[in-house]
Parts: structure tokens; C-alpha cells; sequence
């Protein structure tokens, strides 16, 4: 592994640690990298259990972009995705070329789908989480053209288009329209979301844990809903 890569890690790290210790305060930083999603039992990459960036040191990394694919079958829910993304961006840090295959068969994927006259809107989705994640992860470093070109807001845009009603892909989209200055759309999108979650389910603890990340402060989805009702009215 290279120096400079060594040095984006720790980087990332430093500022993951410094968000989780003050949370309470903190609204901005890797977003996208720094809050693990709770997907109890479902399968993703495989992960230790020593926080945020608890990578297996067992892991081949030349099995990444294959792994990453295969795990992101169209049975998949969103919020498994968002954390298979998550671990595949903190894997892909580690080797540039593993990074840029990553990409490259994301968005191959997505395109191809679009070019047959079918777009797959969860493929559309995951192109354009991983690319704002990678950004995050990658921030201060060279980055291609191709990555620089998407837009993962958008991206999320046009995967809901396709998708409808999908409160869980609505949360990614929340996350997605905060980190690329979309504030104003965020807030749309948490209402959707939190208006489809169950209680009880993944996806309305996943809201209450990363609430802070949206500029909402909420213990319980209850809380929660009340804040984004007050806040819409």
C-alpha cells in the first residue's frame, strides 16, 4: 500500500473518530463512511467487528468488484446495499485499481441496462451511493474524470423515478441530496422516508441512528416524525 494512500486512510479515520466522540455537534464530515448501517442478519462483505472501518485483513481484494456485485442481487433490500456500498468503498481505499474496477462494473451495469431499454433503477441507485461515497473517502486525492462526471444525487433521483414508492431508497436519496449541498431536497426526502417506515423496522432505527447526518436530533421514530412535522409546518 502506497504512502499517500496510508496517509487518506488515517485521514478518514481522524475525522470518523472526532465525529463519532461528538456527534451531538457534528453535522457534517464522511457521512457516507463514517455511520455503519443496522441491517441485522442480512449478508454483506465481510466485516470484523472493530467499528466503522472494521475490514478482515483476510479479505482478497481482487474478489471486490465480483463480491460487491453479487451481493448486490435485485432481492436486495436498499439498506443492505447502502452498507455493502459503505464496507466496498472502505475495501477499495486501500488499492486504487480495486477502486477504479469497482466503479467501472457499477457503472457498466447501470448504462448497460439503459442502453437496452430497461434501466434498473436499484443499479442506478448503487452507481450513484458508491461514487458520492468514494468521493468522500477519496476527498483531497486525484480522482478520474468518469467519478468527478456522476452525480449521485441525481443518480438517486432517477433510480426513484423508476422505483416508486421506496422508503428505504428515499433515506439513501436524503443522505445523498445532504452530502452533494442539496439541503432543501434532503428534507423532502426524509419526510418520504419517514412517513414509509414501520415501526420496529430496520429502516426506522437506521433513521433515528443517523438523524443527527440530516440535521434532525430524534431518539425514537416518534421523535422523529414529530420534528419533520413540525419542521414541514
Amino acid at each position: 500500500m502506497s504512502r499517500e494512500t496510508w496517509i487518506s486512510i488515517l485521514i478518514t479515520a481522524i475525522v470518523c473518530v472526532a465525529l463519532t466522540l461528538f456527534a451531538p455537534a457534528a453535522y457534517a464530515g464522511p457521512e457516507l463512511i463514517c455511520w455503519p448501517f443496522d441491517i441485522g442478519n442480512a449478508q454483506s462483505l465481510p466485516w470484523s467487528s472493530g467499528g466503522w472501518h472494521a475490514t478482515r485483513a483476510d479479505y482478497n481484494l481482487n474478489q471486490l468488484a465480483k463480491d460487491t456485485l453479487a451481493l448486490l442481487s435485485p432481492d436486495t433490500p436498499v439498506l443492505v446495499r447502502m452498507e455493502t456500498l459503505r464496507r466496498a468503498v472502505i475495501y477499495a481505499e486501500k488499492d486504487q485499481r480495486v477502486a477504479d474496477e469497482v466503479f467501472a462494473m457499477m457503472e457498466k451495469r447501470a448504462r448497460l441496462m439503459e442502453t437496452k431499454g430497461r434501466p434498473d433503477g436499484l443499479a442506478i441507485f448503487d452507481l450513484g451511493y458508491f461514487v458520492e461515497a468514494y468521493k468522500q473517502a477519496h476527498y483531497g486525492k486525484i480522482i478520474s474524470a468518469a467519478v468527478r462526471g456522476v452525480n449521485g444525487y441525481e443518480e438517486a433521483v432517477r433510480a426513484l423515478r423508476l422505483r416508486g414508492n421506496d422508503p428505504q431508497m428515499e433515506f439513501g436519496a436524503a443522505l445523498l441530496a445532504q452530502v452533494t449541498g442539496n439541503q432543501a431536497h434532503a428534507r423532502v426526502h426524509i419526510e418520504k422516508a419517514v412517513a414509509g417506515a414501520a415501526d420496529g423496522s430496520l429502516l426506522a432505527a437506521n433513521l433515528v441512528t443517523h438523524s443527527h447526518l440530516l440535521r434532525v436530533r430524534a431518539a425514537t421514530l416518534a421523535e422523529l416524525r414529530a420534528q419533520v412535522s413540525h419542521a414541514r409546518n
